[in-house]
């Protein structure tokens, strides 16, 4: 029965949707919004967001489509039902398709900020688009949901959320999954690309951190802690298939094939920088981290964030969203490990970026240097 709704679903001429983008300023919302547009899959697409794009640190390509008479901008607090229910009213209403990308990607927050910018977003705008009538609305999780295990994670696998972020994301594909709307949840691993400030970056500029401090970048655990990624542009490609092509109720890992691990990353920052890196190792981590995490957390960012500061300040950079500080809970020995293969299997999704490069993460830096947000000529590292 999915195999043959599948193929009446993918059978069908797509149209070009009106669609409704929730957190559409974010990091994956831009590229979300430029996929859309350069590919036009959509008639109009309506952002709504607490943050203006004007303040955003978009690239001048992502605002000129921002500007678009294609996008309608909405400033909206997502967790209001009053809010909410006016953002489908807009431009006539008659929305096909939501995809909330709204929620904290802050670590460590207090519940109630989880609360209101996980929970009661997902709860009030999935009750929403029920009652407005939408043909999908896609629920945009995290792998952090699953087991922290180093075997990857399916989709059915074991759910066991190990950061109070992930926690929130699981309580909000519940309230989605009751609303009675037509849904989809999608779980990425992690998400990197230009734009990234909470993925690989904060790894990056610990990499210019310890150039700096001309010593060894040394991480806790192992180089075999897995870190597993997906490119932004894949993570868009697949947002849009998935609520136009998957059957409702199915939930979909994104993860590329390179099953990165803290090794693998290693290297590239390494060579980015010019720098050496090391591992504690398990015993060393487990024996520094047994009395408490919060003070080995706090130990390393003291040590990082006054050399961060001082490298923007040495190069005339006032204000920079950027920052090596690491929360306490992505330091824990837990493993990002996602199959992301049930997508390619069941609705032919082909990842264009199915391996992490150092030219991928380069271009991150690169992007961050052209907005100001990263001193220019730390990189030891020329693509070829």
């Amino acid at each position: 029965n999915e195999a043959r709704t599948r193929l009446i679903l993918s059978s069908k001429t797509t149209m070009a949707s009106r669609v409704v983008i929730l957190g559409g300023v974010g990091f994956i919302g831009r590229h979300l919004v430029t996929y859309l547009a350069q590919n036009k899959l959509a008639s109009k697409i309506l952002v709504a967001d607490k943050a203006l794009p004007e303040v955003a640190g978009l690239t001048p390509a992502e605002m000129e489509i921002f500007k678009s008479e294609l996008v309608i901008y909405k400033q909206a607090n997502l967790a209001r039902e009053a809010t909410i229910d006016k953002v489908f009213e807009i431009d006539g209403g008659k929305w096909d398709i939501v995809i909330n990308l709204a929620a904290a990607t802050k670590y460590s927050q207090a519940n109630e900020v989880y609360q209101e910018h996980i929970i009661d977003v997902a709860r009030v705008s999935s009750a929403a688009a029920k009652k407005a009538g939408v043909s999908r609305f896609v629920q945009v999780s995290t792998g952090q949901v699953y087991d922290a295990s180093k075997k990857p994670s399916e989709e059915d696998g074991k759910l066991k959320p190990w950061t109070a972020l992930a926690k929130a994301s699981l309580k909000a594909e519940e309230l989605v999954a009751a609303s009675g709307v037509s849904y989809n949840i999608v779980r990425p691993a992690i998400v990197y690309g230009p734009g990234d400030q909470s993925g690989i970056t904060p790894r990056l500029i610990m990499g210019a951190v310890y150039q700096k401090l001309g010593e060894t970048m040394e991480l806790l655990w192992e180089k075999g802690l897995r870190l597993n990624t997906v490119h932004v542009k894949d993570v868009v490609k697949a947002l849009f298939l998935i609520a136009t092509k998957a059957p409702e109720k199915e939930v979909y890992n994104l993860a590329d094939s390179s099953d990165s691990d803290q090794g693998s990353i290693n290297k590239f920052i390494a060579t980015l920088f010019g720098i050496k890196t090391d591992f504690m190792g398990s015993m060393k981590s487990t024996l520094a981290t047994s009395l408490a995490m919060k003070t080995v957390a706090d130990v390393a960012n003291d040590k990082h964030l006054k050399p961060w500061s001082d490298l923007l300040k040495e190069h005339g950079i006032v204000d920079s969203p950027l920052t090596p500080y690491l929360d306490e809970e992505v330091l824990y020995n837990n493993s990002t490990s996602l199959d992301g293969q049930k997508i390619v299997k069941n609705l032919g999704f082909v990842y264009d970026v199915p391996q992490v490069t150092v030219d991928l993460l380069h271009e991150v830096i690169i992007d961050f240097e052209a907005k100001k947000f990263f001193p220019k000529g730390l990189l030891k590292y020329t693509p070829a």
